[in-house]
């Protein structure tokens, strides 16, 4: 992620994170005054503030405009899908930035390993419900040391291969959702090892927020020591651990918020311009309607929930089951809230190559249920 705040000979997104590079290696804590003089920006300098603006801005537009006039509707549908997944994904990281240390996340993910590759897409299936809910988890996890490689497995497993919608799948496809879920297996090992190969030719960028720590670091053995000498405090949880947890997620929504204003905002505006009989028309087996389908998973895709009924639908008018799954993962794969956290916060290779790599994956698949 870009640093703001110049301390202790390294780059700093917030005076949280100064604290905790300082709790880590017992470094005397700066001066408070001296941080917030170096970190002090204009309200007008966040980007939340300026897109915020602009969903104000269309948002009067579409009483005037006609064309404009259902784009609070889709607005207010798309924040209705994404606002639980969204906030429960900043609690789960700050969940992670207060409970889990950084050394566990570095022995289990920071890797390029099989077994890295393979935790990370557990990991997926575990924890996120929604690709914009499990956004802010992959940043957590890229934070606490997790490899490009096993954060990328992490984002494309997680919003088709979790129990949730696992379940979703299953009420609108029956059996064949189980290939869905799979084939979100196959896309993101596939890519995640792809990954783990570019970073070893060092063509991929590399997690520094990794820790250095000796091979005979056993998580098991620390967790059974911290558990023994843990006693849980009511009092304590509520004045301490609890603010904690917040804080941690109130710093990772900074990051994360203005991109999902952002997605919002474009697929709302796709929702309101393009007539729905186009996608019924343009969807068909054949390559060009993969291409015509490919084209508007990267614009509509907004979360897991909200994109599953739609992509029932072109299976119920088309029966290109093939279209289904490209619809369901390419949205993901090419989602431009990802991408472009993936661009600001770990590098724009790993941006690039996301798509690269996972969309012919994706596609190939997507041939092979469709004619076969």
């Amino acid at each position: 992620m870009a640093g703001k705040i110049s301390a202790h000979g390294a780059w700093f997104c917030s005076i949280h994170c100064v604290r905790q590079f300082e709790k880590e290696k017992a470094l005397s804590p700066l001066k408070e005054e001296i941080l917030r003089a170096v970190e002090k920006k204009s309200v007008y300098s966040y980007p939340v503030f300026w897109v915020s603006l602009t969903i104000v801005f269309i948002l009067v537009l579409s009483q005037f405009i006609f064309y404009l006039s259902d784009f609070p509707n889709y607005f207010w549908i798309y924040f209705k899908k994404i606002w639980f997944p969204l906030v429960l994904g900043f609690l789960i990281g700050g969940f992670i930035e207060v409970y889990i240390p950084r050394s566990y996340i570095s022995k289990s993910l920071a890797g390029s390993s099989f077994k890295t590759i393979l935790r990370a897409v557990f990991l997926g299936f575990i924890f996120s419900g929604c690709s914009h809910g499990c956004l802010a988890i992959a940043l957590e996890l890229y934070k606490k040391g997790a490899s490009p490689s096993a954060v990328i497995s992490f984002l494309l497993a997680s919003p088709w291969a979790n129990i949730s919608i696992t379940l979703l799948l299953f009420s609108f496809f029956g059996t064949k959702g189980i290939l869905i879920v799979l084939g979100a297996f196959v896309v993101s090992f596939f890519t995640g090892s792809l990954f783990a190969f570019l970073s070893k030719k060092g063509m991929v960028e590399k997690n520094f927020n990794s820790l250095d720590f000796l091979d005979q670091f056993s998580i098991k053995k620390d967790i059974q020591s911290r558990w023994e000498n843990y006693h849980f405090h009511a009092t304590v949880f509520i004045k301490q651990d609890f603010p904690k947890i917040f804080i941690g997620a109130f710093h990772l929504s900074q990051m994360v918020l203005w991109w999902v204003l952002l997605g919002m905002t474009l697929a709302s505006l796709a929702g309101v311009l393009i007539p729905a009989t186009f996608f019924h028309n343009w969807m068909g087996k054949s390559f060009l309607g993969m291409g015509v389908t490919l084209g508007f998973a990267t614009i509509l895709e907004v979360c897991s929930e909200g994109t599953a009924p739609l992509a029932f639908e072109i299976y119920r008018q088309t029966h290109a089951f093939g279209n289904t799954f490209l619809f369901l993962m390419a949205g993901v794969i090419t989602d431009y809230t990802e991408i472009g956290l993936l661009w600001t916060n770990i590098g724009w290779r790993t941006a690039l190559f996301l798509p690269i790599i996972a969309v012919p994956a994706t596609l190939l698949i997507a041939t092979l249920f469709n004619f076969f």
